[in-house]
This record gives C-alpha cells, sequence and structure tokens, in this order.
C-alpha cells in the first residue's frame, strides 16, 4: 500500500509563506497525474493545483501567481509552496497522486493543517 506523508503546515501570519511536502513511500516517476487539495472548516474538499503527465501545473485562480507545485522525483516527494498568504487560504491540505496501480481516486495523504492569521 502507498503511502503519502504531508509535512509543512502550521501557524503564519497573512502575507507569510510555508513550503509543503508530500513524500510518497514509492517512485512516484511513473504518476500521471498529482494535485494538492484542501477543505477549510464546513467546506468540501476543493482543488487547489494539479499537475499531469503532460500539462504543466494548473492552480485554482484564486492561488495563481501565490502558490507553486513541483515535484522532485529523485525524492518521491510533491512539494507546494505558498506565498502571500491569506487568511482564507485556512484549511487542511492534502496531496493526491495517481499511479499506475492506483483506487480510481488516487492516493490520497492524511493532510497537514494551515492556519493564516489577519
Amino acid at each position: 500500500q502507498v503511502q503519502l506523508v504531508e509535512s509543512g503546515g502550521g501557524l503564519v501570519q497573512s502575507g507569510g509563506s510555508l513550503r509543503l511536502s508530500c513524500a510518497a513511500s514509492t517512485s512516484i516517476v511513473s504518476s500521471r497525474a498529482m494535485g494538492w487539495y484542501r477543505q477549510a472548516p464546513g467546506k468540501r474538499r476543493e482543488w487547489v493545483a494539479g499537475l499531469g503527465t503532460d500539462t504543466g501545473p494548473n492552480y485554482k485562480d484564486s492561488v495563481k501567481g501565490r502558490f507553486t507545485l513541483s515535484r522532485d522525483n529523485t525524492k518521491n516527494t510533491l512539494y507546494l509552496q505558498m506565498n502571500s498568504l491569506k487568511p482564507e487560504d485556512t484549511a487542511v491540505y492534502y496531496c493526491n497522486i495517481f499511479l499506475p496501480d492506483s483506487p480510481a481516486v488516487g492516493y490520497w495523504g492524511q493532510g497537514t493543517q494551515v492556519t493564516v492569521s489577519p
């Protein structure tokens, strides 16, 4: 069973930065899609950023220009660099990776809390 472990969340003031990491227990070289989602209290989980096999990173409009998604295949890790954070970015952030043997919904991490204070 593939495991994804997220880290890097925390409490930061508005305008601050955090870098989230999602470390996979297996190689992600063959991943055909990967991304980050978030879920704020009382809200549904929403897509934040994604990266496909033949496509560059795509971002939710509200994070464009502030967030950067990247991957390091040598470390089996997916990153989300978050700059100019806003209180509305407060949520639990989840990574999601599809591998050739993934279940239909891909593999999910356990989530990491990001809290942005005004």
